[in-house]
């Protein structure tokens, strides 16, 4: 059965492999005890795939491991923080034409298993915006408690100011297709980017869907989100989310007005 399970898996991956051009974009900060195992279990599991490491000014041995391994990797000369090296592999992603992009964790947390789950939308054209959910089966590593409730609190936000209900909105585990490769490589959130960035998505009138995924626990190192950090998250967060909403303003036009005015941007 489990075998029967892996084949289907790479036989879906081979058919997006031939249709897609698909980029997995692994953002690294001093992640020398993951980014290893991390790009290996890639390399192994859905070798089908391209990715690319964004070391973000790492001061351990991140970029050092990444060398001594001939991986592909991006290296940032300072730290941009996870939006800034996020948006250099978007921006990496639509200078060499890629379909799809996906954003996955360097610090093990974001199983690859469930990688073509997180395709399949795309692929199928039923969302321009996949994001990797905990919270719809409720397996795997949910967070601690103060966590939910804090993302919680940002999905009833969301939900008043867009109309559009997502559960997991700070899950780094995503997907986009070229449209939005395209809008988030010259315009995405910098710090804490994930609540805002399905603002964002809504607003440029994008289809954003939940898929269950499972993950894991950090496997090594230390989360950069403190206690003190976690209040500032919440404060900063919660203004970007207003203050992005009301940027747009009143955005009631068609998908294909919003195409026409990015595309508009680019002759200009």
């Amino acid at each position: 059965m489990a075998g029967e399970k892996e084949r289907k898996r790479s036989g879906m991956g081979i058919m997006m492999k031939e249709e897609n051009k698909i980029l997995v974009i692994i953002p690294a900060y001093n992640e020398a005890e993951n980014i290893v195992r991390v790009v290996r279990q890639m390399m192994e599991t859905a070798p089908q795939y391209d990715y690319l490491v964004v070391n973000d000014g790492s001061t351990d041995s991140t970029l050092k491991l990444c060398r001594r391994e001939n991986f592909h990797y991006l290296d940032l000369p300072i730290n941009m923080g996870i939006g800034g090296a996020v948006q250099a592999g978007y921006i990496y992603a639509y200078k060499n034409d890629y379909d799809i992009a996906v954003q996955m964790d360097g610090d093990g947390q974001h199983d690859i298993a469930y990688l073509d789950r997180l395709l399949q939308p795309l692929v199928q054209k039923e969302a321009d915006v996949v994001i990797g959910s905990r919270f719809l089966e409720k397996e795997g590593f949910q967070s601690s408690a103060s966590r939910r409730m804090g993302i919680n609190i940002l999905s009833l936000l969301i939900r008043i100011t867009t109309g559009k209900k997502v559960m997991d909105v700070t899950s780094g585990y995503r997907a986009v297709n070229r449209m939005f490769i395209e809008i988030y490589s010259k315009d995405y959130p910098t710090d804490y980017p994930e609540p805002e960035a399905i603002v964002e998505a809504v607003m440029h009138l994008g289809v954003v869907k939940e898929v269950p995924v499972q993950m894991r626990a950090r496997e090594g190192g230390i989360s950069s989100i403190t206690f003190k950090k976690s209040i500032y998250y919440m404060i900063k967060v919660t203004l970007a989310i207003l203050v992005c909403r009301l940027s747009y303003g009143i955005r009631r036009g068609r998908r294909e007005e919003v195409k026409e005015g990015a595309a508009n941007d680019d002759t200009q």
